[in-house]
């Protein structure tokens, strides 16, 4: 019984072969060819003194570990109040708070991020020792940006924002970086 099957399929129309490769290699051309596996690399991270839920900006890279240029960096909350989930920021939390744009500076050979929550600072990306680093000035010095602590005064249709406090590395000695802003 099975020889028989087997000598049916080999005998079968060349045609019912052919359209059989044309539909498999319709479904897996794109997805061998197209597809684009993308790591992330930790920039940095926001903290706020409402909950412990933690806003982390990353890096996104490309197979050959170069900034996606469409996308350089993404936000998510990990949801540490509740189980500690990954998830994307909503639309009124990226225009009113926790969202930023990216534009690349072709001089400086990295990249300007500005975030939608007026630190008063500048922070640009560039590679630094193999990874992308976020580097921001901390008590007037470099540094790379570990984290913000955000202390804010909730009531009303927004938050106040009483002080942050910046958390990082200085870039020239490696030692830990510490200040509390007060915004005016």
């Amino acid at each position: 019984m099975l020889e028989v099957k087997i000598i049916k399929f080999l005998i079968q129309p060349p045609w019912k072969i052919l359209i059989a490769t044309i539909i498999c290699a319709t479904f897996l051309i794109p997805v061998l060819c197209f597809s684009e596996e993308l790591e992330i690399g930790h920039l940095f991270s926001i903290e706020r003194s409402k909950n412990a839920n933690v806003v982390h900006y990353h890096a996104q890279l490309t197979p050959e570990g170069r900034l996606k240029p469409e996308k350089p960096v993404i936000a998510f909350w990990i949801m540490n109040a509740n189980s500690g989930e990954k998830e994307d920021l909503n639309w009124v939390e990226k225009k009113m708070a926790y969202g930023f744009s990216v534009e690349y500076d072709t001089k400086g050979d990295f990249w300007i991020m500005d975030l939608v929550a007026d630190i008063q600072r500048t922070i640009k990306i560039y590679k630094s020792n193999g990874k992308y680093r976020a580097e921001i000035l901390i008590d007037g010095h470099p540094a790379f940006i570990d984290r913000i602590y955000i202390k804010s005064i909730e009531g009303g249709i927004r938050p106040k924002v009483e002080y942050m406090e910046f958390f990082g590395k200085g870039i020239k000695t490696g030692s830990n970086l510490y200040e509390k802003f007060i915004p005016v």
